[in-house]
């Protein structure tokens, strides 16, 4: 089969050995995959990265124990755990010490044609879900996610920094719970895919405004996002970050401490409300697809999807 691999930042397709379902576990042949701003990290060196990525994908199940779930169009939860430590217990399995992750660390990702996942990760997509819009479930329950970690007041004023495939998501996820959201970002274009869904939205050209928000949250996919977003929280606000970058970050934490900031780092999310706006059509994703390429044209996909201003670029 057919599989896209990342080493020495360079993209390659390769064919290799179809995988062998273990127990639990069930076959899933790929039906689209999107490529993120973190495969684009992986591609320079995040993590130290080599192998297969890709973690966001629909998928149609060929085998499985389960045998209501064969044939059934699939996406799944990017994080294998062992389902037996403490943190498992207690129904934290993304945080699970013996993880492995989806396309990230110490598993191979969805860009092949055939990947398999433990049965318990699959949600089994609505049938008025297009396959192109149900790819977007992973990263929309990362959006969703924001709302089960912080308890925002209703009506709040919620600032997003970043127009970027996550910003976009997040600011119309936060829109449709009632959250009166004012996004900031540097492509008109990408903008006005918020500002369609209701998103107050504004185009940074210098500074951006400082101690203006009590809840922010840093979208920018760059080093410099997190000392504006950090710039623009007021005094004892909470500032939840988004980004993952290759490298570290230098920043002044003076004013985190100075102005009693609240940090909440965020990451992944359930699937159940993402599907589930997903299946109202309360998200706009159509709009943010720029294109779409088969899996034996990775490489330029991936070159595509590098460059500024382009949104998501899905893999068939």
């Amino acid at each position: 089969m057919l599989a896209v691999h990342l080493a020495n930042r360079r993209v390659e397709v390769k064919n290799i050995a179809r995988p062998r379902r273990a127990d639990g576990f069930a076959l899933i042949r790929l039906l689209c995959g999107g490529i993120c701003n973190t495969d684009l990290e992986l591609q320079r060196g995040y993590y130290e990265f080599s192998g297969i990525p890709g973690h966001e994908f629909v998928g149609e199940v060929v085998e499985a124990e389960d045998r209501s779930l064969i044939g059934r169009r699939v996406v799944g939860e990017i994080n294998l755990n062992c389902n037996c430590c403490s943190w498992c217990r207690k129904g934290m399995g993304r945080h699970c010490p013996k993880r492995s992750v989806l396309g990230i660390v110490k598993y191979p990702g969805a860009f092949r044609e055939f990947l398999t996942l433990p049965e318990r990760n699959l949600h089994v997509i609505p049938d008025s879900v297009p396959t192109e819009y149900a790819v977007f479930t992973e990263p929309l329950a990362a959006a969703c996610e924001i709302l089960d970690q912080v308890n925002i007041p209703c009506s709040s004023q919620v600032a997003v920094l970043g127009d970027g495939k996550l910003g976009l998501l997040i600011a119309q996820v936060l829109n449709a719970y009632g959250f009166r959201v004012h996004q900031f970002g540097h492509h008109k274009e990408k903008l006005r895919i918020a500002s369609r869904a209701g998103v107050s939205t504004e185009l940074v050209r210098e500074r951006i405004p400082a101690s203006a928000y009590d809840w922010v949250v840093e979208a920018t996919g760059s080093p410099k996002g997190l000392t504006d977003a950090v710039r623009m929280t007021r005094p004892q606000g909470t500032l939840i970050l988004k980004s993952t970058l290759h490298g570290k970050v230098g920043m002044d934490t003076a004013p985190v401490i100075v102005n009693e900031i609240t940090l909440v780092g965020s990451r992944c999310g359930r699937f159940e409300p993402a599907l589930e706006l997903l299946r109202n059509r309360t998200i706009n994703v159509a709009d943010m697809i720029a294109d779409r390429s088969p899996l034996a044209n990775a490489p330029a996909a991936f070159r595509h999807a590098a460059r500024s201003g382009v949104l998501k670029v899905l893999l068939t």
